[in-house]
């Protein structure tokens, strides 16, 4: 039986075939196939981190876009109404000079009584809608509400600068001056 056994062995060496340690060729070869592939990943994760970039300024550009338009979608609907309030102003004015010449002319009281329900209704009907009048009288020259018509000189020294009198009324639609008062201011 040993004799079986080293025939086995012999037969299998015989089979085998031998592993040769690589050369200088083979190494140069392997060595640039690794720095080819290093080079390939370091390329790649160069573009992925481009990519990445390009995808995060897309994403953040998109996300001021859709915060600008809701914005402005509520902006709108706040002062959707502006051209009807603005048109509704002159009839405003000349609701309170109708009623400023009545009390001067003597008019029927019951007149009267029916221009101011009609007057007021009108005046709460916008002011629901976020229109309010600008209160000036006495207060500091502002050119961001007021529109001066003409300078005169103070009747008091405090009265310097301030508005003395309002020759048409200012009004604000949600915060935003839809018409400036014009104003008296004193010197």
């Amino acid at each position: 039986m040993s004799e079986e056994k080293k025939k086995k062995d012999q037969e299998q060496e015989s089979t085998e075939v031998p592993v040769n340690k690589p050369g200088k060729k083979e190494r140069k070869t392997a060595s640039k196939k690794k720095d080819k592939a290093d080079e390939k990943i370091q390329e790649l994760g160069e573009k992925l981190d481009e990519m990445n970039d390009k995808y995060l300024r897309l994403f953040s550009e998109f996300d001021n876009f859709r915060k600008r338009t809701q914005k402005e979608k509520l902006e709108l609907f706040k002062t959707a109404s502006e051209d009807v309030m603005v048109a509704m102003l002159p009839v405003l004015d000349d609701f309170q000079r109708a009623m400023k010449t009545a009390e001067d002319n003597g008019i029927d009281k019951n007149f009267l009584e029916g221009i101011e329900l009609i007057y007021s209704k009108l005046k709460n009907t916008l002011n629901q809608k976020g229109l309010e009048p600008m209160d000036v009288m006495g207060k500091e020259f502002d050119t961001d509400f007021h529109e001066a018509i003409t300078n005169i000189p103070a009747p008091s020294p405090d009265m310097k600068g301030k508005v003395v009198d309002v020759t048409e009324n200012g009004y604000m639609l949600n915060d935003k001056v839809i018409r400036f008062a014009k104003v008296v201011v004193g010197n």
